[in-house]
């Protein structure tokens, strides 16, 4: 009988089964030191990166590196930032071409310490505990990102807060710097069509049109590297009038020798995927006969639209001329600018006197105290129709504050906004309550004379009264909603063709007070009511996303004078899907209470800021924004609640863990005497 292998025997005994342990596991590491994956097991999935962040990296035409300059041994939590910022680069590495790279610098070294400093990178002061005392180390956190010839940094990264929006938003800027069309998966379409048989009807300048557009293309198909494509059709009468109803271009209409109506068209499309601009290119009535008009601006007017459907420049109109916030206050609204500035361009708009700009994607309307006229209305109307998107912070009444010598001894005066917005929201089906909303859940403050005095009409919208489901308050909580009133959306949930959301709603212990006379807001004047019947949540932001009707049966720019041809600009109903997002008080927008502030670190702001990019198609930055937020807070039904929880966490689990150890040696003993007389009832030990 042949002898059995030694080695093969030494396996076979249970003996070796912990070696083969130990060989299984450094094998088993080897491999995957060479098969790296992670998975990320966080809610909010904070050591993942967004579609966003891995588009950006993927299509880099140049290369891309990112130098880090993080100083070594940092104290808790800083330690942890630093290694969240490795972690996240290897995530952009791991998505990116080949043109990503990192660079990390030791900081130990003066010469590394000394190249920081050229980049503009500053030691920041942070607290360390060292021989049980708190001192202070000056460090270097920050990273240099550079791309051709563009730099970008980024200072002071102290927290790991929003850093994937700061990294990403700083990638694609340096971009944009360099050229604005690079790292799209396909060219731009720039589309002419011209109906060849307006012709006959002597259009002056209907002869440039081909040269002047030829002309505008290759000028603008040069700045941006040849990344755009050119058509011009010639559509007959029935795709004119699709093309009309597809792209809101101008369609023009008339009767032939048979009486039977024609149509044909002149516009100027620019498309990229899902997004499409028209370049203001249309026939105008003149005193004596139908011009072209667009023709000068062609060449700017193109490039300013390929920026807008590329979404790499940004820019949003704020309305003014009706008593809007003011963007210059900093006691206003220009912590709004600023808190924008990184990534758009508000540009003050007066609809009276002005167009809204083609290269805005969308438009604040920012608490409006006077009345629209119908020109104004108008424009926004058909801006939403061609696919705008529209913020409306507004507020049912205004609250003028006493001024002068006896401004002391006065009280506010409040009165009704009539600023005609009526006519849009009904068309939208949506109706803004006048009676202030107040709520229980609300800011408190102690005071001194008073104890705790209760501001129910500053709501606190709490976490489960966000709409966790949408991207503009995921992961949010707290936010102040102060002078708010309630938004009614019965009638908008009746159009098929849009989606309505309750973004934020105030508390199940919440009512409305009308203003009557004497009325003050003032939370020593204002009370709970005792019936219950009178409290229920109220809708105090909402947003619509589809498509909606127009509030007017025709345009009121238009005269009703007859001509051989008839052109027309009026849409009656969406071409494009919008969005419209509407809170019912301004103050959310503003300095007031210091919910918007220089730092822009409040939950009001992180809120606003979200909405704004949402609104923009920069839905993954919200999230971005929001990853690493400790916004988990407890939902606290009252003071009392909150202090039960406080003494729980301070003394009650050490209690419970206490009285689990008795628990335990308890259930021991009871378990060492059931073996003992099961076994030994008579072990003399016992009886000790």
């Amino acid at each position: 009988m042949k002898k059995e292998n030694k080695f093969i025997s030494w396996i076979k005994n249970p003996s070796a089964d912990i070696w083969l342990f130990i060989v299984a596991v450094v094998l088993l590491n080897l491999v995957a030191s060479r098969a790296f994956f992670r998975i990320d097991l966080t809610e909010s999935k904070s050591y993942s990166l967004s579609s966003s962040s891995k588009e950006i990296v993927k299509n880099l035409e140049e290369p891309l590196n990112v130098k880090i300059f993080f100083s070594a041994n940092l104290p808790s939590p800083y330690s942890n930032v630093e290694q969240y910022v490795k972690d996240i680069l290897a995530e952009y590495g791991n998505s990116a071409n080949k043109n990503f790279s990192c660079e990390f610098f030791d900081m130990e070294d003066y010469d590394n310490q000394r190249i920081a400093r050229g980049y503009g990178l500053n030691q920041i002061q942070i607290r360390e505990l060292k021989n049980n005392e708190v001192g202070l180390k000056n460090a270097f956190m920050g990273i240099v990102l550079s791309y051709a010839d563009q730099i970008e940094k980024i200072d002071g990264i102290s927290s790991s807060d929003g850093l994937e929006y700061k990294i990403t938003s700083a990638i694609g800027k340096i971009i944009s710097s360099t050229n604005i069309l690079a790292g799209l998966s396909d060219n731009v379409k720039l589309s002419l069509y011209k109906s060849e048989s307006l012709e006959q009807f002597n259009i002056a300048d209907f002869e440039k049109i081909d040269d002047e557009v030829g002309k505008a293309f290759s000028a603008a198909n040069k700045k941006f590297k040849g990344r755009l494509d050119f058509k011009s059709e010639n559509p007959d009468s029935e795709t004119s009038l699709a093309l009309g109803k597809k792209y809101g271009i101008q369609s023009v209409s008339w009767k032939n020798s048979d009486g039977e109506i024609e149509y044909g068209t002149i516009g100027l499309v620019v498309e990229y995927g899902q997004k499409v601009q028209v370049v203001p290119l249309r026939l105008t009535n003149a005193i004596f006969q139908y011009v072209v008009s667009g023709l000068d601006d062609l060449e700017e007017n193109i490039e300013e639209c390929v920026k807008t459907v590329v979404s790499k420049t940004d820019v949003i109109a704020y309305v003014t001329g009706h008593g809007e916030h003011s963007l210059e206050d900093k006691n206003d609204s220009m912590y709004l600018k600023t808190l924008l500035a990184d990534t758009y361009d508000l540009q003050e708009v007066n609809l009276l006197e002005n167009e809204i700009p083609i290269s805005a994607q969308s438009l604040i309307v920012n608490g409006p105290k006077e009345k629209f006229s119908d020109t104004e209305i108008y424009k926004i109307d058909q801006f939403v129709l061609r696919g705008g998107n529209v913020i409306f912070f507004v507020d049912s009444i205004d609250e003028i504050m006493p001024y002068g010598e006896m401004a002391y001894y006065s009280q506010p005066e409040y009165v009704p906004v009539e600023n005609g917005l009526e006519k849009l929201f009904d068309s939208y089906g949506i109706k803004v309550g006048s009676e202030y909303v107040m709520d229980e859940k609300c800011f408190s403050q102690l005071t001194q004379q008073y104890g705790k005095l209760d501001f129910y009409y500053t709501p606190l919208i709490q976490k489960n009264c966000l709409d966790q489901k949408n991207l503009i308050s995921k992961n949010l909580g707290n936010i102040f909603f102060p002078q708010t009133f309630e938004i009614d959306i019965s009638g908008a949930k009746e159009n098929k063709d849009a989606k309505v959301s309750v973004i934020a709603k105030t508390s199940e212990k919440s009512w409305t007070v009308p203003v009557a006379e004497n009325f003050v807001l003032s939370p020593m004047s204002i009370f709970p009511p005792k019936e219950e019947d009178k409290f229920s949540s109220k809708n105090v932001a909402v947003l619509l996303e589809g498509k909606f009707k127009s509030a007017f049966e025709k345009s009121p720019l238009e005269s009703d004078s007859e001509n051989v041809l008839a052109a027309k600009n009026h849409l009656d109903s969406s071409i494009q899907s919008s969005k419209i997002f509407i809170a019912s008080t301004s103050c959310i927008a503003t300095a007031k209470f210091g919910l918007l502030q220089e730092d822009s670190q409040t939950p009001n702001s992180y809120f606003v800021r979200n909405a704004v990019d949402y609104m923009n198609g920069k839905e993954d930055f919200c999230s971005m924004r929001t990853k690493n937020l400790s916004l988990n807070t407890l939902k606290m039904s009252s003071g009392k609640f909150a202090l039960a929880v406080k003494y729980f966490n301070q003394v009650g689990l050490a209690v419970l863990v206490a009285l689990g150890g008795l628990c335990v040696f308890v259930l021991r003993r009871q378990h060492r005497e059931k073996i003992r007389m099961a076994y030994d009832p008579e072990d003399p030990r016992q009886k000790q």
